[in-house]
């Protein structure tokens, strides 16, 4: 029997990690997210994978793959030309970074540092990774919110300290590189794998190449070896010339330089990656900083230094590259040369009004002057006449107050932090002309302007609307108050009044008539072509304004009514303000009555009355099998179908018995109406979210599958209403027969002998009808069986009307069945996690069983 739970046990087991391990890409990407949602932590998510049989190397593959789907694909790498002479110099390989390159080199880091680090990333057994691997390889494919928020602190944290220059050596497309064809220096240093080439001309043609040896020399044929190791080229020839002089005597004799050889080059100190790095032997400074990836956050650029033989033989300075673009410190390399980066010195923030705000590496004896000339000196809007500099001193912080005049002397320290103000907001030499003026503005005060009378000539004098009675000047205190002064235009300009003197920031303000009295201003409503608002003019009669809105329409009465404000003059309300109207006739030529015409106020309110007994012309059309199709007037109120059927002649023999309806018009009501459902299904589609959710309004349910669809389907003009035939034609004047709108369009279709079967069958089909079949037999031709589904099949109408078919509907010629979608189907993928769950829990079930046996 414990066999058999045994058994039983391990069968469960491998049949639920088969089904785990069945999970696709999409499927474990789709769980992260749907667990994310919830809140779930990176760890947590990582367990439940594990559990469901997803391990830390599928993860580990997953993050790879997403990799590779952002970098693209990489291309072919290039490799030397060949060729008979090959004097033309190629780099030893690509010039990578990282340790993994064969002219750039380094012993540390990479995959010869980390070889257990490296095969566990190219895959393994999982027993090697830990709970740690799996979260990490989750967070670089799929972060959640926490992990992202704390790499966005950690990238602002580091923008914090950005130091001017630091990321020079991080550009790839900056690596200072060596030009390999170049002519060879004559004090270049031959040495151990460098290529020579030897040409003999003159009497005797001879060109050879020869290969330094690892002792040094080259071995001519017929002569023999020839150090030549520590010798610089021009030495080199000199030596050849002596050598071979007595063999060729009347030639000449010439030595150059064809592959170069490698150098190996130490970079420690500060750097990203410090190492022994494998170099062309023309390479600079900047080329093995940049293999060592630059410098760290301590590392310096003001100071690196360059050692040879025990020797210090170059300084090199970041700054003076960037700033000057000098290559002073960048020398060439030589075999076993050795560059240290240190610590930096001083880093020197600043910040403000300033072209570059940063922070800089600083040296003891560099000033606030060089400072400021790094950062690209002051910004059009700084304060320049001092600066402001906050010192920690060991104990406390300490403020100075650097002017101008102390910029070249006074000295930075580590971790100063300078503030560069900006200007005041406000004038010294400003005065402000505003309001009626033609040309109003900010003018300088002093030369041309000095008082009232002459900043308005200099604004080409005021406006024809003008109010010069009374003008208001403001004018700044002491105390930066405002006070009041009031200024007589008319008398300053008719030199009547003494004119007054300008000051600094002043602003004098002159108003118009129209700012005084208001925007003067009518409105008309009712039966004229352009109701709105309208500007008033002097003497405007009610004739004269209904006219300027265009006249009245055929529909409007002869009654207008006019509202007009008015100021209470009573002494129970003084102060109040109360509307007055007025109504008069209008006769020929737009007299009131033979009366006077109406003077017309600012702010009078016009209304043109609707005659009540104007009916505009309406009529309905009529399409389709009818008799004689067309448009018909509707010559009495409530025109039905059955009136329209009578004019037109009838039905034709080919008509459709239940296949009339009608297209008709939204009024604005259920326009008003749609676009208020329109605005709620937006507001629950954003609260929903994208998928197959549903929203039951009054009964009915929009599935929610494109938004588009929506909105096409609300901003419809028409809508079809479904016309009984029979009700119409045998019972006119009952509730079947419906009353018609102005527009409406009937649709009278001819005899359609199919049925359609469509929605969730197997096959949507269209199959002729058969007169005694029922919904079993055409759900058959779908491919669709069983009672089950059938119940919640409903037939549509060819007059557009729908029926249950378990409210009893019956198949008819030209309908349609439709069988919808049920969401409460459990899909194949739900199913899989279903037993996938049951799957565990026997699993566990049978260990405790197994315990208890034992």
């Amino acid at each position: 029997m414990k066999r058999i739970l045994i058994i039983a046990l391990i069968s469960i087991i491998a049949m639920t990690n088969a089904m785990a391990q069945s999970m696709s890409d999409s499927k474990v990407i789709e769980f992260v997210q749907k667990e994310q949602k919830k809140g779930t932590s990176q760890a947590q998510i990582v367990t439940k994978l594990m559990q469901k049989g997803v391990s830390v190397t599928r993860l580990q593959q997953l993050r790879k793959k997403y990799s590779k789907m952002q970098n693209g694909s990489l291309g072919a790498s290039s490799t030397p030309t060949e060729g008979a002479d090959n004097r033309s110099r190629t780099a030893n390989g690509t010039s990578k970074r990282g340790g993994k390159s064969v002219e750039g080199k380094s012993t540390l880091g990479g995959e010869e540092f980390y070889p257990e680090l490296s095969r566990r990333m190219d895959g393994g057994d999982d027993d090697e990774y830990s709970m740690d691997d799996g979260v990490d390889a989750l967070n670089d494919f799929m972060p959640d919110s926490l992990t992202i928020l704390e790499k966005k602190l950690e990238k602002k944290l580091k923008s914090r300290r950005k130091v001017f220059g630091r990321d020079i050596f991080n550009n790839k497309d900056l690596s200072f590189e060596p030009n390999m064809n170049i002519a060879t220096p004559q004090n270049y240093v031959l040495g151990p794998g460098d290529a020579v080439i030897v040409d003999v001309y003159g009497a005797s043609q001879k060109s050879e190449t020869y290969t330094v040896s690892p002792d040094g020399e080259i071995v001519i044929e017929g002569f023999g070896p020839i150090q030549l190791s520590g010798l610089s080229v021009a030495q080199a020839n000199r030596k050849l010339r002596s050598t071979l002089g007595s063999r060729y005597a009347s030639s000449k004799v010439k030595l150059t330089v064809g592959q170069t050889k490698t150098i190996m080059v130490n970079v420690m100190g500060e750097v990203k990656a410090p190492g022994t790095y494998t170099l062309s032997a023309f390479a600079s400074v900047f080329h093995a900083l940049y293999m060592a990836g630059g410098t760290n956050e301590l590392g310096t650029l003001r100071g690196i230094k360059v050692y040879r033989n025990g020797r210090l033989v170059s300084n090199v300075d970041i700054y003076d590259y960037i700033l000057n673009g000098k290559l002073t410190g960048n020398v060439r390399l030589h075999d076993n040369d050795v560059i240290v980066v240190g610590p930096y010195e001083c880093l020197v923030n600043i910040s403000g009004k300033v072209k570059r705000p940063m922070w800089y590496e600083m040296k003891s004896t560099e000033s606030m002057k060089s400072l400021l000339k790094y950062a690209g000196g002051f910004t059009g809007d700084a304060y320049t006449k001092s600066v402001r500099d906050i010192r920690k001193n060991g104990k406390e912080y300490s403020v100075y107050n650097v002017t101008e005049f102390d910029f070249a002397s006074f000295k930075v320290a580590d971790e100063d932090s300078v503030t560069v103000d900006s200007i005041l907001p406000r004038y010294s030499n400003m005065v402000e002309l505003k309001g009626a003026a033609f040309r109003p503005g900010k003018y300088q005060l002093g030369g041309e302007v000095t008082s009232v009378r002459s900043l308005i000539t200099i604004a080409d004098g005021l406006r024809e609307d003008a109010f010069t009675q009374h003008a208001v000047m403001h004018r700044m205190k002491k105390d930066r108050t405002l006070e009041v002064i009031p200024v007589d235009i008319q008398g300053i300009m008719d030199g009547t009044v003494a004119d007054i003197p300008l000051c600094n920031e002043d602003v004098l303000f002159i108003p118009s008539q129209k700012e005084l009295t208001g925007e003067r201003k009518l409105k008309i409503y009712g039966e004229v072509y352009y109701p709105g608002t309208y500007q008033y003019a002097d003497g405007m009669t009610v004739e004269d304004f209904i006219l300027q809105a265009g006249g009245l329409k055929n529909s409007a009465s002869t009654t207008v009514k006019v509202n007009r404000r008015m100021a209470d003059s009573s002494a129970s309300s003084t102060g109040n303000v109360r509307t007055e109207s007025y109504e008069m006739q209008l006769v020929d030529g737009f007299v009131l009555d033979g009366k006077e015409g109406f003077k017309l106020q600012p702010f009078d309110e016009v209304y043109v009355t609707r005659n009540a007994a104007y009916v505009e012309q309406m009529s309905v059309s009529i399409e389709g099998e009818v008799m004689s199709a067309g448009h018909y007037g509707m010559t009495k109120a409530n025109t039905r179908v059955s009136d329209v059927l009578k004019l037109c002649g009838g039905i034709t023999a080919q008509a459709a018995p239940n296949g009339v309806y009608i297209m008709r018009k939204l009024n604005e009501e259920e326009k008003r109406i749609r676009l208020k459902k329109l605005d709620e299904q937006r507001a629950y589609r954003a609260y929903a979210g994208n998928g197959s959710q549903q929203l039951s309004d009054g009964g009915s349910k929009y599935l929610f599958a494109d938004s588009l669809l929506i909105e096409q389907f609300l901003r419809q003009d028409e809508y079809k209403v479904a016309v009984d035939l029979q009700a119409s034609i045998n019972e006119p004047g009952s509730a079947g027969d419906i009353i018609l709108r102005d527009g409406d369009r009937i649709i009278v279709q001819e005899t359609n002998n199919t049925v359609r079967v469509t929605g969730a069958v197997p096959y949507e089909n269209t199959v002729p009808f058969v007169k005694g079949k029922g919904i079993k037999y055409y759900m058959a031709q779908g491919g669709a069986r069983g009672a089950k589904n059938r119940r919640w099949a409903y037939i549509v109408y060819q007059n557009g009307s729908a029926k249950m078919v378990r409210d009893g509907a019956k198949v008819e010629p030209g309908c349609e069945i439709v069988l919808p979608e049920r969401n409460t189907q459990s899909t194949a993928a739900q199913n899989a996690s279903m037993w996938v769950s049951i799957g565990s829990t026997l699993a566990t079930m049978g260990a405790v069983i197994v315990s208890v046996l034992k």
